[in-house]
């Protein structure tokens, strides 16, 4: 049976998961890829960040399970102007914070004030941003100087979240996270667990799904080596384990004490690309690194079995409203002689491309090692920085460091969640037909009208180069066997967990 989704352990981590048999005292154990580098989920994209965070801060916003955005902290749907510029959004009143506070408008003001200043989504739209005030007590007013149409999934998102803090708490950074959510935060051992417990003031949100606060506890541990996290799945030490490599689908399927959790599709891994600095912001150099890469190749080394992948170069597979075929020539080309020639050129001379990746999602290491092959037998000199992941995090936000970092993003439901995209990211892809392109897709609201205008995106991420997808793919998370209540999800949540038994 599987449910489908349209640093090492150490000795003292084990011991402490061991100690407590699962599920039977109220405690649901998670096997996660790494440490959260921070709990402040508004400063991070990571996806270890976020499943961590969602139970403990809030957004005014979030998505149910068909993707759709309902309210969490706002009391209802956004009056939203006719000329789309103001959106009056109501406040839900007698939500305590996790140090007693109740929340109002000035924590969401502060809160939403922040995330455009700090927030790699925030600042995406903060030239878009009029201003945000307090119109009530319970009340908050978004205006824009020109209409944008993800603004509602901006707001819902728990990457680069839009979270709400008390106002006094409220700085670039904040040292102690104070949330809403249904758990708080009890202990934090670095590279050993993060400790959450069940907040007895929590009050429900209106029209969400519910959070019903089953467990007592829940404990994330790191657990970096993919084989360890199916170890302690199978042996019954974790009730679920993320970030599983797709070998173990037959033995977990196989087992009595676990069940695989098949997210299909789940989304496409990503050569970022550093537009910001060194050889990569030449185009025929990108052009070259595009037309080298086999993407079959990379993709069969990464997971193995084609059930857990597919070639494909649009941004969004058959089935998605986004998807388009517009660019996809340009797609797995393994044309390792096109790309010499366009190194000759430009008079390519051997300086090495930086690959930087990690071993903690091995699939990235995997791809790399087969792209590098490929690269090297075009003539390119490639030199690849292995880091924990970590590591990555920190120095991909240093252009000077790299040329690619290899990533992977879930398929999101609405396209301008891609921060790749923006100019503002990190990798700083900032070609002025695709920032006309990209202005056009946001503030576009007829859906007919923004595919169209989507096509002419994806058609220009490939022929600039702006960033590489290598294809779909299919993740595996675990679960212990006869755990119930998480759904399947890219940053799965623990608040409604069970046992069957």
């Amino acid at each position: 049976m599987h449910h489908r989704f349209r640093p090492l352990m150490t000795a003292a981590t084990i011991a402490l998961v061991a100690a407590s048999p699962a599920i039977a005292e109220g405690t649901i154990d998670v096997a996660i890829i790494g440490e959260p580098d921070t709990f402040d989920p508004m400063i991070s994209t990571k996806d270890v960040v976020s499943i961590v965070t969602q139970h403990f801060v809030e957004t005014l916003y979030t998505f149910d399970e068909s993707w759709s955005v309902v309210p969490l902290l706002a009391a209802a749907m956004p009056q939203i102007s006719d000329d789309g510029l103001t959106y009056v959004i109501p406040l839900r009143e007698g939500v305590t914070f996790h140090d007693g506070s109740s929340m109002d408008s000035a924590d969401v003001l502060a809160s939403m004030t922040r995330w455009v200043e700090v927030a790699s989504r925030g600042k995406a739209i903060a030239d878009k941003v009029e201003s945000i005030e307090a119109t009530g007590d319970y009340e908050i007013t978004i205006s824009l100087n020109a209409p944008y149409a993800p603004l509602m999934s901006l707001l819902a998102f728990s990457n680069s979240a839009a979270v709400v803090y008390p106002e006094e708490i409220i700085g670039d950074e904040i040292a102690e996270v104070v949330g809403t959510g249904p758990y708080k935060l009890e202990a934090h051992e670095p590279d050993q667990y993060t400790q959450l417990v069940r907040f007895d003031g929590y009050t429900q949100p209106t029209g969400a799904a519910e959070r019903t606060q089953t467990p007592d506890e829940i404990r994330f541990v790191p657990v970096p080596d993919p084989n360890t996290r199916v170890e302690g799945l199978l042996s019954g030490q974790f009730d679920y384990a993320d970030g599983l490599q797709t070998e173990a689908y037959d033995r977990i399927e196989a087992s009595d004490a676990a069940e695989p959790v098949l997210l299909e599709p789940f989304g496409w891994p990503v050569f970022a690309v550093n537009h910001k600095k060194g050889k990569m912001t030449e185009l025929k150099f990108r052009q070259a690194v595009q037309a080298a890469l086999p993407f079959d190749d990379m993709l069969f080394a990464a997971f193995g079995d084609e059930k857990f992948f597919q070639t494909d170069g649009a941004m969004y597979p058959e089935g998605w409203a986004w998807n388009t075929e517009a660019g996809t020539e340009l797609y797995n080309q393994n044309d390792q002689a096109k790309a010499s020639a366009l190194l000759d050129e430009i008079g390519y001379d051997g300086d090495p491309l930086r690959i930087l990746t990690s071993r903690q999602y091995e699939f990235h290491y995997q791809m790399a090692e087969v792209a590098r092959m490929a690269l090297e037998a075009a003539g390119f000199t490639v030199e690849m920085d292995v880091v924990d992941w970590a590591t990555l995090a920190q120095n991909r936000d240093n252009p000077d460091l790299w040329d690619i970092y290899i990533t992977h993003s879930p398929f999101l439901p609405e396209p301008a969640l891609t921060s790749s995209y923006f100019s503002t990211a990190r990798e700083g892809w900032d070609n002025p037909e695709k920032n006309e392109i990209l202005d056009r897709f946001t503030s576009v609201a007829d859906p007919e009208a923004r595919k169209e205008v989507f096509a002419e995106l994806q058609e220009i991420v490939l022929k600039d180069v702006g960033l590489i997808k290598v294809g779909n793919f299919n993740a595996l998370q675990g679960k212990a066997a006869g755990l119930e209540g998480v759904v399947p999800s890219p940053w799965p949540a623990f608040w409604n967990a069970a046992s069957a038994e």
